[in-house]
């Protein structure tokens, strides 16, 4: 059984060279699946868990969030982190509490973003924004935990690729070791992105039509890419489509079409 200095190191390491997938499992079942197909680590999505708790993202508290976090970490031996939003709280000192809480939880890592949830000022000011990650990386310094800061802008109506960059690289000089701007999808500004910063960046695929092949986001410098809500919004779309054909057809096609319980199961070990 790996431990959680194990896992941390693992992570760490994945980071150092060249570029991975991180799959976004959405519960035990889904992070076994995932772990069995060969992904070498897993992270959860705040909209995936809202979804499973019949909730719309956002709408998670940090218990709860903790919570998923334990179920997904415990499912696999592969190093998890966590999409912990805003840290649930918008003072640095509070939503360093998050990070010191999530440590705990035996996570490898976890995510922070400048996004505030206030509709009329959706991203933090620039220095609030700094000191929020400054207070999070310092909750876990010295444990290897790995902070990835994410910049919002572009997922919020905030189109301005040089703020952008302007606050991953003081995310960076904040402690993050990871940096993310969600919905910066152009391979021209991906690969801006990824030259004006000294460490890694995490590409977020998953929005229609804006994803690129791994080859392709590596060549311009990434060395993570995230799944988001996509394997769940994949999985949901199956249900849906299932339901429908019983629902308005009278007719049962997916049976055939489906994978059999035993090859789904032979992935729980």
């Amino acid at each position: 059984m790996a431990t959680q200095q194990d896992k941390i190191a693992t992570f760490r390491a994945l980071h150092e060279s060249g570029c991975f997938v991180i799959a976004n499992a959405w519960d035990a079942g889904s992070a076994k699946v995932l772990a069995g197909l060969g992904f070498p680590a897993l992270a959860t999505s705040s909209g995936a868990s809202a979804g499973i708790l019949g909730r719309r993202d956002g709408q998670v508290t940090r218990e709860e969030a903790l919570q998923h976090a334990r179920d997904v970490v415990a499912a696999t031996d592969l190093p998890v982190s966590a999409d912990l939003e805003k840290g649930f709280a918008d003072s640095p000192a509070e939503a360093a509490e998050t990070y010191r809480l999530a440590l705990a939880t035996g996570l490898a890592g976890g995510s922070i973003e400048d996004a505030s949830g206030d509709a009329a000022r959706p991203i933090y000011d620039f220095d609030l924004a700094v000191a929020r990650v400054a207070a999070a990386a310092e909750a876990v310094r010295g444990t290897g935990f790995v902070l990835t800061a994410r910049a919002e802008n572009h997922l919020r109506g905030v189109t301005d690729l040089d703020d952008t960059i302007r606050r991953l690289q003081a995310y960076e000089a904040a402690g993050a070791d990871v940096l993310m701007a969600p919905g910066v999808t152009d391979l021209d500004a991906v690969r801006t992105v990824c030259a004006a910063l000294n460490k890694p960046f995490n590409f977020m695929a998953g929005i229609p039509k804006r994803s690129h092949t791994v080859p392709a986001l590596a060549a311009c410098g990434v060395r993570r890419v995230s799944l988001a809500t996509s394997l769940y919004r994949a999985a949901m779309t199956g249900l849906i489509l299932a339901a429908r054909e019983v629902q308005q057809g009278g007719t049962m096609g997916y049976i055939d079409t489906s994978l059999p319980t035993g090859e789904i199961t032979g992935y729980f070990g």
